[in-house]
């Protein structure tokens, strides 16, 4: 279980049915802010996850009204210290690497509102899915505070421009919108949410595991490389994975007309 702030309040849910993990923020009477305790939490599950066997998927999601609201304002208020600013953005920046290091792609099931570092939270995520009516914004720049961290995931995720007005706004933005700039992947009635979520993570997790962890891997370590280094270490990539038992499975399959059957190595 992951740490609480009382003794019946676990922090991070967690259940796991049909190779999907379901994690969700547990703090609703906080609109699911980020914690330093809520953060820990959430990291201490997915290294949980990371290694067990059994699951192939995992989706974030907020408990109560709302997605995430960001970082928790009333807890750094109430500690205005250097000390305590640096580890919250340092744990911070720390749940995000884990997410995109995760070696299982992770889904972002988002309802209510997704602003600053819950924003940060989504484009962190492999995918996501929102309801119409979910809202997302990076309003730091309106209480002075820049959403700098924040910007890291938004500005890998949507154009220069669409990032840079989201951030010197501050301003709400749609679902449509946010699918329309490349934020999410789709938008469903809320009514639909927990099925379309379900359904697409299920049907990523029909998937071999070891190939979604080599994709997913390879897709970020050549993001940040020119095109020629990226082909030449996407074909270093896919030359292992030949070599892999679930590649030669996946083709013997495909050619003889049957389902394959992964062995995940």
């Amino acid at each position: 279980m992951a740490l609480t702030e009382s003794v019946t309040e676990p922090l991070i849910l967690r259940h796991d049915e049909d190779g999907v993990s379901n994690l969700t923020i547990n703090r609703p009477k906080a609109y699911n802010s980020l914690s330093i305790e809520c953060m820990e939490g959430f990291i201490e599950e997915l290294t949980d996850v990371a290694s067990d066997s059994t699951v192939k998927v995992v989706v974030v999601s907020g408990a109560g009204k709302g997605f995430c609201a960001g970082h928790d304002l009333k807890d750094m208020r109430a500690n205005p210290e250097r000390s305590f600013y640096e580890k919250t953005f340092a744990v911070c920046s720390k749940l995000m690497m884990t997410i995109v290091n995760l070696p299982k792609p992770v889904i972002a099931k988002v309802h209510g509102v997704a602003t600053a570092a819950g924003c940060q939270l989504v484009a962190s995520c492999d995918l996501a899915v929102a309801d119409e009516h979910a809202r997302f914004a990076t309003p730091g720049v309106n209480i002075g505070l820049f959403c700098s961290t924040p910007m890291v995931a938004l500005s890998r995720n949507v154009s220069r421009k669409q990032a840079m007005e989201m951030l010197l706004t501050g301003e709400f933005i749609s679902a449509q919108r946010a699918y329309e700039i490349g934020l999410i992947n789709h938008v469903v009635p809320f009514e639909e949410l927990d099925s379309t979520t379900n359904e697409l993570a299920l049907k990523i997790a029909s998937k071999s595991p070891l190939t979604l962890k080599i994709g997913k891997e390879a897709f970020y370590q050549q993001l940040d490389k020119d095109m020629k280094g990226a082909y030449e270490y996407c074909s270093r990539v896919m030359v292992e994975n030949m070599m892999a038992r679930d590649a030669e499975e996946g083709i013997d399959a495909f050619l003889e007309k049957r389902d394959p059957v992964w062995q995940g190595e």
